[in-house]
């Protein structure tokens, strides 16, 4: 899953409890810190690896463009309607009025002013936690496979792809796929021992939050402080966010040692159905979508707030950060909870989006199976029709999702092509701070499209004033994202296809070889993605400017698709 992902399970949980590698160990001695916005500067006048952001504006004012405000609708956790820094650019919905408990403007979502909630309940409810597809699904079918003589050339069509899924997650589930195994117990002892060094830090530093900058300086006066000291620092230097407070740093573990705790419990029993307990709709059927609520916030924005500052912060307001774009208007729809996101809330999320006037979707989320798969794709299709672009993030497994399995994705189910208003984005970073490729991205020389920043992120988080770093291809997402937005201002009758080239053709390469995620194998960019480059804004405007509206072209006849109840 990529989640609402801040950080990469504690570097994967300090490289799956082996503790961390010692070139994480030793990483804060070969690495610089970057500064705030980092992403956003030009390697040439610089020296950081950005998207060149700057020189794109002076482009577009020497062209004397005036921008049209994009909508662009980001699918996450939540966001903070409170923050200065995005207040200004949200989107409101101008047909519905606040808090009268009337649908306005008839879409069947009453109250809708900032977006939609589809992990909520109309009674105010909403959903945080969830379960992981994978046990969702092992489950779900194992009455009918577990311990059957099934012969698979028998199996056709969606039948054998159920099968086949479900083998796939029997082996994730029962173990012996491969994949390295957590030991949990070590885990808990880890998080037991980090909150007690926590506690006592915020007694020896005089205050309940710090960060790891302030524990680097501060000089121990017992042997108890000495201790917590070191325990915590390596903790916030093997996760590479010296900047990140104490309060995230604990939160994330604990976070990710739950998640760990829930996948193995699935082992033994069905996971518990949060999302039936809370939302009440017929999980499985499409044509159930009037459910859910309008609070946009709930109690998990940190990762949707920090998402729609990197696409479009204010600009040159004197506080915190700046977006990319200059003049969006960010739509949250809340479909993303601590665990696996439900295919039918994706599905309708990008329905509502592309109904209500988005023209640009950020989804920083994915997950490794997708059981309704053919709802999400029939939305993808159906967004293309109306001249939606997508952007998703690749995934913070360090795999290449050529071969492992990443969802949603390009590519359509029923083998139908693919969808070409996708852009796949992985992380970068700087190689003053350990590369080019951020060590925990997701790559694929078919799959991924480009890379762009997603390492030490400086954006907003909630607390209406409050900024602060996160990493992750779930940073990485909106930039693009942003940058998407940026070209539709200033040409606004660019096509998704038209934006998706731009943004590729104009796709940096680096000079040397770069670091292969995972692994100290060192290989040219063009390996782990189509184009070989980091997206630059400049020079995707520039190729803009060269492209014409598609006058005359008549718009594609693409039969718009039906909402059935299909088993994916």
């Amino acid at each position: 899953m990529i989640k609402p992902v801040k950080v990469t399970g504690l570097a994967v949980a300090l490289v799956l409890t082996g503790f961390a590698t010692q070139a994480q160990q030793d990483n804060h001695t070969q690495t610089e810190e970057l500064p705030k916005g980092w992403h956003l500067l030009d390697k040439t006048k610089d020296g950081f690896y950005g998207i060149s952001v700057d020189k794109a504006y002076e482009f577009i004012k020497q062209k004397g463009l005036k921008s049209k405000t994009v909508v662009v609708a980001v699918i996450d956790s939540g966001v903070d309607t409170l923050h200065e820094d995005l207040k200004p650019i949200l989107w409101k919905n101008p047909k519905e009025i606040p808090g009268n408990g009337i649908d306005d403007d008839g879409n069947g979502y009453i109250d809708d002013v900032y977006g939609w909630n589809f992990i909520g309940n109309k009674d105010g409810r909403n959903l945080k936690q969830d379960s992981y597809e994978g046990a969702r699904v092992y489950h779900a079918l194992k009455a009918k496979y577990e311990g059957k003589k099934i012969d698979p050339a028998t199996l056709k069509g969606d039948e054998l792809e159920e099968y086949n899924m479900w083998l796939k997650a029997k082996a994730r589930i029962e173990g012996g796929n491969g994949e390295p195994e957590i030991d949990l117990m070590l885990l808990k002892r880890l998080l037991k021992g980090a909150k007690k060094g926590d506690s006592i830090l915020q007694v020896a530093l005089s205050k309940e939050t710090y960060t790891g900058n302030d524990l680097d300086t501060l000089v121990p006066k017992t042997p108890v402080d000495k201790a917590a000291r070191e325990n915590i620092l390596y903790l916030f230097r093997a996760n590479q966010q010296m900047e990140q407070s104490n309060k995230e740093l604990i939160g994330e573990f604990e976070e990710f040692v739950n998640g760990e705790e829930r996948k193995a419990e699935a082992k033994e029993k069905a996971p518990p159905s949060y999302r039936k307990d809370i939302i009440g709709d017929d999980e499985n059927d499409i044509n159930d979508k009037y459910y859910g609520n309008p609070d946009v916030m709930a109690a998990t924005p940190f990762h949707g707030t920090h998402v729609s500052g990197i696409i479009g912060a204010v600009r040159n307001n004197g506080k915190g950060m700046d977006g990319v774009a200059d003049d969006v208007r960010i739509m949250m729809i809340r479909a993303v909870p601590d665990g696996d996101e439900h295919d039918k809330d994706i599905a309708l999320a990008i329905r509502y989006a592309v109904d209500n006037g988005a023209k640009v979707i950020n989804m920083s989320f994915g997950k490794d199976f997708s059981p309704q798969k053919k709802w999400i794709d029939d939305a993808v299709r159906y967004a293309d029709t109306k001249g939606v672009l997508l952007v998703h993030a690749a995934g913070n497994d360090a795999k290449n999702v050529d071969t492992a399995d990443n969802f949603p994705n390009a590519a359509f189910r029923d083998g139908k092509g693919r969808a070409t208003n996708w852009i796949t984005v992985g992380a970068s970073g700087d190689p003053k701070s350990g590369g080019v490729t951020a060590p925990f991205s997701n790559y694929g020389k078919k799959e991924v499209d480009v890379f762009a920043p997603g390492v030490r992120i400086y954006s907003t988080i909630p607390g209406t004033t409050t900024y602060g770093n996160a990493q992750g291809t779930s940073m990485a997402s909106p930039v693009v994202a942003g940058a998407a937005a940026f070209l539709l201002e200033y040409f606004p009758y660019l096509t998704p296809q038209q934006i998706k080239y731009c943004l590729e053709k104009s796709a940096q390469a680096p000079a040397n070889k770069v670091t292969k995620p995972g692994t100290e194998e060192e290989v040219p960019l063009s390996e782990l993605s189509r184009t070989g480059g980091v997206i630059n804004v400049y020079e995707a405007a520039k190729i803009a400017a060269t492209l014409q509206p598609q006058k005359g072209t008549p718009q594609k006849k693409v039969a718009k698709p039906t909402l059935q109840n299909k088993k994916g």
